[in-house]
């Protein structure tokens, strides 16, 4: 029976693709970091995160620890690291074997209590510094203090030290990049001469890892690439978008010139004009931004363009010029009509669209 209705097809053939094209990129000794935070980007984290610990991925990585949680209760037993913990949920990270960021002093305080008081010893956790994001880490004027705390508690071991580059995908931003590793270059440096025992260091991000060789240390980190977006031409050509978000006409009708389309009559017929009615809305994370022709969508492999407002579980697009019905499919984004490019058609980027894909949307698996 072939696939109908709403719903979001994920290629993990593509997915395969994506991953070995940026482990290409890098040193075979650099461990290799598969974020899949946010629902791996919208497309179903448990299913990617099994297809990527397939292709024996290194690590992963999500923002919270409920994250990480679904995946070890579906079967990831690869090293998990949480970006961003938050304190009540400590617990659930030991009893999970978790590896949460430590990104400010009184995080570092909490988590060592809380291992104390768990008996832990030499329970890894990763160390993360303020280098110009402006956004989680410590100030690098506290890097004595940490020192001395990892130092002088044996509960607790660095695994890894990172930091995150802010403008990576900018190449008009080179020299802050390059400021940037060359500040964690130097605390890298320090932590060696400080600590008896080797650890992972990590800065890069996808576009770290696509422009900035000196960046990839011993480990690093790709979220968006794997998903099929380099942020860039040159390589979005390399790589492969793995969702396609499809639907279906409900409903088409013909209005005559001074009718109008949707709430609050944003849209009026100039002519007589054929619109579709598409199942799909804000409700499902189509947001109001797409509405009033900044975006369009294939129908017959004709583009059709938005019109009016987006409405909570459908919107609607004109047809005058394309032969179509209810029940014909309808393409928001594919590989060759990507979610980048309708992103920024209406000012926003790829990842907004594709982590806003709401759950009640159906993710099909295509391997």
């Amino acid at each position: 029976m072939p696939l109908q209705g709403t719903r979001l097809e994920v290629n993990l053939d593509a997915l395969e693709h994506n991953f070995h094209y940026l482990k290409s990129k890098l040193q075979p000794a650099v461990k290799f970091m598969a974020v899949v935070k946010a629902n791996a980007y919208g497309h179903g984290a448990v299913p990617i995160a099994q297809k990527l610990q397939e292709l024996n991925v290194d690590y992963f990585a999500v923002a919270y620890t409920a994250e990480a949680v679904e995946l070890r209760d579906n079967g990831i037993i690869k090293p998990i690291l949480v970006l961003h913990p938050q304190q009540f949920m400590l617990e659930n990270c030991i009893e999970r074997c978790l590896e949460p960021v430590i990104y400010s002093m009184e995080m570092l305080d909490a988590f060592i209590a809380f291992a104390k008081a768990k008996q832990q010893q030499s329970y890894p956790i990763h160390i993360e510094f303020n280098t110009g994001m402006n956004r989680l880490g410590i100030d690098i004027e506290d890097l004595d203090q940490v020192i001395s705390k990892l130092n002088a508690n044996p509960c607790i071991k660095m695994r890894g030290l990172q930091s995150h580059l802010a403008a990576s995908e900018d190449l008009k931003e080179r020299a802050f990049t390059e400021s940037q590793i060359a500040t964690f270059e130097k605390l890298i440096e320090q932590f060696e001469a400080a600590l008896s025992y080797p650890f992972l260091t990590h800065e890069s991000n996808t576009s770290g890892i696509l422009n900035f060789k000196k960046a990839h240390f011993t480990m690093a980190r790709s979220g968006i690439g794997l998903y099929g977006y380099g942020n860039d031409s040159r390589f979005d050509k390399e790589l492969k978008p793995i969702g396609s978000l499809k639907s279906v006409i409900s409903q088409t009708r013909w209005i005559e010139a001074g009718e109008t389309v949707s709430y609050n009559f944003q849209f009026t017929a100039s002519q007589k004009t054929k619109y579709a009615v598409i199942a799909l809305g804000h409700g499902d994370g189509i947001n109001r931004i797409y509405g009033k022709g900044k975006a369009s969508v294939l129908i017959n492999g004709k583009l059709a363009p938005t019109l009016g407002v987006i409405c909570m579980d459908m919107f609607m697009v004109d047809v005058t010029h394309i032969e179509c019905q209810p029940g014909d499919e309808v393409v928001i984004f594919n590989q060759e009509h990507t979610a980048s490019e309708m992103a920024e058609r209406a000012g926003t980027i790829s990842y907004e669209i594709l982590t806003g894909i709401q759950k009640r949307v159906p993710r099909v698996y295509i391997d």
